[in-house]
């Protein structure tokens, strides 16, 4: 055996015990760590499917909820969405209370729904946007079902230039003032919508319907 060869053999065995003793010091720890990755894939994976199952089953309650209203089932429908808003996932109690509202209006209930949307728009821990849709539904309803200043109470701050909900929050606004004979202000908030290049075409052709209606009323109110 040639030098070289014996140093190599040497250099290998001394290799292989270093590998030994490194093993017997730290393989413990590896296998452990090893273990510990493969537990917290399987937890990850767990939880991704457990949440997506959640998703899914409130996704289907509130499809359901959904039928029986269109169905007329109003109570049936109201029980499926209170039972979404205590136990639903993700955004579905957000929107189970919303649709709770058009349930509740469309059943006659109408102080029922406008509570119902005022705890919305009073919820901090919803959307702001979420919160601006239930102040302006409930604005809606109470057009018919109110007074000037409990719909601005609800959408004035909506009206502002560059508010993406301006236009309606002002149909709204108008219309409550009209309703109570306050032609000069249902006018001027028309004539808004009317001068406002980016309120939607059918917002618009209301508004000049509106405002022609109130011109040749004489003072008239609708």
């Amino acid at each position: 055996m040639s030098d070289d060869s014996f140093i190599r053999e040497v250099n290998e065995e001394l290799r292989q015990d270093q590998l030994r003793s490194l093993w017997r010091r730290f393989g413990p720890f590896v296998i452990a760590a090893a273990a510990l990755v493969v537990l917290a894939t399987a937890a990850y994976v767990g939880y991704e499917r457990w949440i997506e199952s959640r998703a899914n089953r409130s996704g289907d309650a509130f499809a359901r909820a959904l039928e029986l209203a269109e169905q007329g089932n109003h109570d049936e429908a109201l029980s499926a969405l209170e039972e979404l808003e205590s136990s639903g996932y993700g955004a579905y109690p957000l929107l189970a209370r919303l649709r709770a509202a058009t349930t509740l209006a469309e059943e006659g209930r109408v102080e029922d729904a406008i509570a119902k949307l005022d705890a919305v728009a009073g919820d901090g821990s919803a959307p702001g946007a979420i919160r601006d849709i239930a102040r302006l539904r409930a604005a809606l309803l109470l057009v018919d079902h109110g007074s000037y200043e409990d719909v601005a109470s609800r959408v004035e701050p909506l009206t502002a230039d560059g508010n993406p909900m301006r236009h309606t929050a002002r149909e709204a606004l108008a219309l409550a003032a009209w309703k109570e004979g306050d032609r000069d202000n249902a006018m001027a908030l028309f004539g808004q919508i009317i001068d406002d290049p980016q309120a939607p075409a059918g917002t618009r052709q209301r508004a000049e319907m509106m405002s022609e209606l109130i011109a040749g009323s004489g003072g008239e109110s609708g």
